[in-house]
C-alpha cells in the first residue's frame, strides 16, 4: 500500500526559520519518505492529512504514517480534529473534517486518537519523558512553540555540563544559526575541525588556548544536534561525523595532553605518564565496550537509562565534559599534570562502576527477564519525584 500526504492550509509564522509546510514535508520524509502532494495531484491508496496551521511533534507525524484509519484530535477527546490517515476514497470528506468545514460523523470506521494515545511519553533516543504534542501556530505563541521544540530536542539523561550549563546559550546560538541559514552539518564540521585544533594545542603544551577551543567545540557539539532536530534536518553524513568525532577525539585529547606534558621537561612532569595515559585509554575503551554490550545484548537501550542510579552516574561519569572540567582545574591551578592524573583516576573508577552495573544487569536479565528503562516505567506518582524532574525532561505547559 502506497501512502502520500497533503497539508491543508499554512501558517504565516515560521518556527526556527521553517514554514509549517516545509517542516511537515521534512517530517514526512523522515517518517518513511512519504511524498507531500498538492491539491491537484492524485492521491495514493492511503493518505495522511495534516493542518498547516499547527506544529506537530515528530513522533506524531511518524505514528500517523504508520497508523491507517485514525482521526487525530488535539487537546483531548473533545479537541479539534487536526490530522487523519484515511483510505484514498475518503480523502475529500476527510479534508473537510480536518479543515474544520464538516463534522467527523461522516467518516465512519476511523479510530479517534490524541497525541498522547498515539505516542508513548518515553523517548528512548533522547532518554526522557515528554508527552507528544500538537499545537496551533500563532504570532503570540511563536516563541513558546520554539522553546517547546528546543526543549524537546534535548536529552534527559546526559552529563552535568550539557544539562545545566549549555541549554540557555545553546538555544541562543541555535536561534542565530537557524535565522542565518546555517545548517547543522556546518556546525558539526566546524566542531570536528576545532577538536583537531584543540588536540594540536594540547600536544604542544598550549593548554589555555587548547581548553578555550575545546570548550567551544563541546558547546558546538550541543548546538549541532539541537539545530538538526528543531529544523528537522538530520542527515546520515552529519550523524556519522558527529558520533565518529564524539567517539574518537576524547582519548586523542588525553594523549595529546600527555605529549604536551612530556614536552615541558625532558622527563615530563606527570608521575608515570605512560601508565597514566594507559589507564585513561584502556578505561575509556572498557567504558564504551560496556555500553555497547549492554545495548546489544541486554537492554537495547543505554545503560545510563536502566536505573535511576545509572542516570545520576551519567552526570559525572568519565566522559569528555566531566574530564575536561578536571583538566581545566589542573591547568588553572598550574598543575596540568595532576589534571591528567585526576582524569586517569576518575576514568578507572567510572569504568569499574560500569563493569559492576553490567554484571548486575546480566544477572537481572537472566533471572527477571527483559530490562526496561526506569523512566519508561514511571507512573503518575513517580513523575513528581526529584529523579523524574531531573532526568525526565518533562516540558511544562505554558
Amino acid at each position: 500500500m502506497t501512502t502520500s500526504a497533503r497539508v491543508l492550509g499554512d501558517a504565516l509564522v515560521r518556527l526556527w526559520g521553517l514554514s509549517s509546510h516545509d517542516r511537515i514535508a521534512r517530517q514526512l520524509q523522515r517518517a518513511g519518505g512519504v511524498p507531500l502532494l498538492t491539491a491537484s495531484e492524485p492521491t495514493h491508496d492511503s493518505v495522511v492529512l495534516l493542518r498547516g496551521d499547527h506544529v506537530y511533534d515528530d513522533r506524531v507525524v511518524a505514528a500517523l504514517v504508520r497508523t491507517p484509519g485514525v482521526l487525530l484530535r488535539a487537546g483531548g477527546a473533545d479537541g479539534a480534529v487536526v490530522a487523519a490517515h484515511v483510505p484514498g476514497h475518503l480523502v475529500a470528506r476527510a479534508e473537510a473534517v480536518v479543515g474544520g468545514a464538516a463534522a467527523p460523523d461522516g467518516l465512519p470506521g476511523l479510530r479517534p486518537a490524541t497525541p498522547e494515545s498515539l505516542v508513548p511519553a518515553y523517548q528512548e533516543q533522547l532518554r526522557k519523558l515528554e508527552p507528544a504534542f500538537v499545537r496551533p501556530i500563532t504570532p503570540e505563541t511563536r516563541r513558546a512553540l520554539e522553546d517547546r521544540l528546543f526543549a524537546g530536542a534535548y536529552k534527559g539523561v546526559t552529563d552535568l555540563v550539557t544539562k545545566w550549563v549549555w541549554p540557555r546559550p545553546a538555544r541562543w546560538a541555535t536561534r542565530r544559526c537557524a535565522s542565518a541559514g546555517i545548517r547543522a552539518n556546518h556546525v558539526t564540521v566546524l566542531g570536528a575541525s576545532l577538536a583537531l585544533v584543540a588536540g594540536v594545542l594540547f600536544a604542544v603544551g598550549e593548554y589555555g588556548a587548547g581548553l578555550a577551543i575545546g570548550w567551544i567545540m563541546t558547546f558546538l557539539d550541543t548546538v549541532d544536534g539541537k539545530l538538526a532536530r528543531v529544523t528537522v534536518s538530520s542527515s546520515r553524513f552529519g550523524h556519522l561525523l558527529d558520533h565518529g568525532t564524539d567517539i574518537v577525539h576524547p582519548p586523542l585529547w588525553y594523549v595529546a595532553w600527555g605529549l604536551g606534558l612530556a614536552g615541558l621537561t625532558p622527563a615530563g612532569r606527570a608521575p608515570a605518564l605512560g601508565l597514566t595515559l594507559a589507564v585513561i585509554v584502556v578505561g575509556y575503551v572498557v567504558g564504551r565496550l560496556v555500553e555497547g554490550a549492554f545495548f546489544l545484548w541486554l537492554g537495547g537501550f543505554s545503560i545510563f537509562a536502566w536505573r535511576r542510579i545509572d542516570s545520576y552516574c551519567r552526570l559525572v561519569t568519565a566522559r569528555r565534559n566531566p574530564n575536561l572540567l578536571l583538566l581545566t582545574a589542573g591547568a588553572v591551578g598550574g598543575r596540568p599534570d595532576l589534571g591528567l592524573v585526576a582524569v586517569a583516576v576518575w576514568t578507572a573508577v567510572s569504568s569499574a562502576v560500569l563493569l559492576v552495573r553490567l554484571g548486575l544487569a546480566t544477572h537481572a536479565r537472566a533471572t527477571s527477564g527483559p530490562l526496561r528503562p526506569w523512566l519508561a516505567e514511571a507512573d503518575g506518582r513517580d513523575r513528581a519525584s526529584l529523579s523524574v524532574r531531573l532526568f525526565g525532561g518533562l516540558v511544562a505547559e505554558r
